[in-house]
């Protein structure tokens, strides 16, 4: 059977038959790779709701926030939308049009993998320009940047408490006749390097993760903005760091799955550190604000006065309306767990939703 042939558990199996157990963050990448190239994961009929899909209101406050700190920052030329994996493109198709509202139409830009996504975003957008990478991004002009649900995909190394060493957590094929089922147990690798403080009141078996790939997209961007000016909002579920545990989870058909069991088929994510990624933003000279949750972000933004004119339009969707507020606001629902936080020029104004 060739390499093309094979499933993902069983190249990963033959990758450890061959050559040993892999990384948890090699499996990570491994595993969504495959599941975001292979799929539109989102909507009732996928296997996660992001916030674009729920309302409209959302994608349109971040395009004002954006759009606001673009014209109070002198409106300045050649300004570009960016959007680092933007799903279905709906987050970008409702803050272009509320830009557009208000005379403002920069070109869209996505930083997208997926050649099933793309085309999602296409039939969306049809004048979007697509690159794999931050550094495909044109750098003629300001960055306006979007990151929803980004950060909380990208792969992170996990390393793990064993009695006085930390030693790198790692993916190995258990031997019980399940082909799709992986397990991860400390390696054999000790780890001595970029531990943090907080490791050393840590317990035995504790989990400390490292989330080596966003922090390097993180200065990447933060640099680009840097030298192009312009801002940045991330928003995602997560934490300010550094903190010990284990936030690796799986999502399909919009229940909680076993991340190690049919690698490629679930959705795979962790927590962000907001402190580690926005100590890039620091590092590359930016001013960072936040994080905030979310439901305080959208609140200041104006998502109750823009939901009480969605609902006064539209009177027989008032109640889907609310209901799509609180999804995004309450504290019992996202408005507390996912968090924002801005980046922005150090000559450019800062955002608004970020006050305390």
């Amino acid at each position: 059977m060739s390499a093309e042939q094979l499933t993902l558990a069983e190249r990963l199996a033959r990758q450890i038959s061959a050559g040993g157990p892999i990384s948890v963050a090699h499996y990570m990448a491994e595993a969504n790779q495959h599941y975001y190239g292979t799929r539109d994961p989102l909507g009732a009929a996928g296997d996660f709701t992001t916030a674009p899909e729920i309302s409209q209101m959302f994608g349109e406050l971040v395009g004002l926030c954006l759009a606001d700190v673009w014209m109070r920052s002198g409106s300045r030329p050649n300004a570009l939308y960016a959007e680092l994996g933007p799903g279905r493109g709906t987050l970008a198709a409702d803050a272009l049009r509320a830009m557009a509202n208000i005379g403002f139409t920069p070109p869209p830009h996505f930083v997208e993998t997926s050649p099933a996504l793309r085309e999602r975003q296409r039939a969306m957008l049809p004048t979007v320009f697509h690159h794999d990478a931050v550094g495909g991004l044109p750098d003629n002009g300001p960055l306006l940047v979007v990151a929803n649900e980004f950060f909380d995909a990208l792969p992170v190394r996990q390393i793990v408490r064993n009695g006085d060493e930390w030693r790198e957590r790692v993916v190995v094929r258990p031997d019980d006749g399940q082909p799709d089922r992986f397990e991860a147990m400390p390696g054999y690798r000790r780890v001595e390097s970029g531990i943090p403080a907080i490791a050393a009141d840590a317990p035995d078996r504790a989990i400390l993760e490292m989330p080596l790939a966003g922090t390097a997209i993180a200065l990447e961007l933060a640099q680009r903005i840097a030298r192009q000016g312009g801002a940045a909002i991330i928003i995602d579920y997560g934490y300010e760091g550094p903190a010990v545990g284990d936030t690796l989870q799986a999502v399909r058909n919009h229940q909680y799955a076993d991340p190690f069991l049919e690698p490629g088929e679930s959705d795979l994510t962790t927590h962000v550190d907001f402190t580690m990624i926005g100590n890039m933003a620091r590092q590359a000279g930016l001013r960072v604000l936040g994080p905030v949750g979310q439901g305080a972000f959208l609140r200041q933004l104006g998502i109750d006065a823009r939901a009480d004119q969605l609902a006064h339009t539209a009177p027989a969707r008032a109640a889907e309306v609310e209901a799509a507020r609180l999804r995004l606001t309450a504290d019992d629902a996202m408005g507390t767990l996912f968090k924002a936080m801005a980046w922005v020029h150090p000559e450019w104004v800062e955002p608004a939703g970020f006050e305390l």
